[in-house]
């Protein structure tokens, strides 16, 4: 399992450092993006202070996690089906799916690049806010922030992996990845604190992994809260993971039986 794991890897590896310019540009997006949040969190000073006490007070510490940790939903949301995608496309589908690699190890692997580059991503944009804008996070708790994480991936991965269940059927797109994407940066407290929102729709709020996710990461790195305090966060992640990736395995499965009765696997 471990050497395929490593040949899934390689390949996604070679592929994306063959762009060479796209490559490099990426690490100048971000760059971009911190220097955009810290002009931001001083355009609004003081004013947001009500708000963002919870979190130390300061703006650009609390969209700068937000931003960058939502780069694992994104991840969740596009790797899979994008991976299965681009099989279908090749023609490498229905190769890997006959061979005695369970679909488990399949699907694991298929995103095992994307999220170690997304969280190389994530490294960067904690390295330039803590080098170049005096980002905070010196009393961090990382071992708990390191739970929250773990929890996060998992739970976001379910709803990738639905997602991949869509494209395995429909051949093209899905009505999961854009709908949940677009209302988890609207409701989870990516650029603002939920507590700004009405308090009916904050009620949906907490219906998200992506609240939860991001109070637990932002209690973690900025505040230094224990796992005890983290303690809510984590058992709510920790139900979504529960309920979501064996509902996600499942059909997931039954997408890939469906698709071989129907002779379509090929199909894109």
């Amino acid at each position: 399992m471990v050497r395929k794991f490593l040949a899934f890897i390689y390949r996604d590896f070679i592929e994306a450092t063959s762009y060479k310019t796209a490559f490099f540009f990426q690490f100048f997006s971000i760059f971009i993006s911190v220097s955009v949040f810290y002009f931001l969190s001083k355009l609004l000073g003081d004013v947001a202070n009500k708000y963002l006490e919870p979190y130390g007070g300061d703006y650009f510490s609390f969209v700068l996690i937000g931003v960058a940790f939502t780069n694992y939903l994104e991840t969740s949301l596009q790797s899979f089906s994008k991976s299965i995608r681009e099989a279908q496309m090749m023609g490498t589908l229905e190769a890997v799916l006959v061979t005695q690699t369970e679909i488990p190890t399949i699907i694991l692997s298929s995103s095992l690049y994307s999220f170690l580059w997304t969280s190389f991503h994530v490294i960067v944009y904690l390295f330039l806010g803590v080098v170049l804008f005096g980002l905070n996070i010196s009393q961090a708790n990382v071992f708990g922030a390191f739970i929250v994480l773990l929890l996060t991936i998992t739970t976001f991965s379910s709803l990738g992996i639905l997602s991949a269940s869509f494209i395995m059927v429909l051949k093209k797109g899905d009505p999961i990845a854009n709908l949940f994407s677009g209302i988890s940066w609207f409701l989870g407290g990516v650029y603002y604190p939920i507590a700004v929102l009405p308090s009916w729709l904050r009620k949906f709020s907490y219906l998200i992994p992506l609240t939860h996710s991001l109070e637990g990461m932002r209690g973690a790195l900025l505040k230094g809260h224990s796992c005890k305090i983290l303690a809510p966060n984590i058992f709510v992640l920790l139900l979504f993971s529960f309920i979501m990736v064996p509902l996600s395995l499942i059909s997931f499965r039954f997408a890939v039986n469906h698709a071989k009765r129907e002779g379509s696997l090929t199909h894109y």
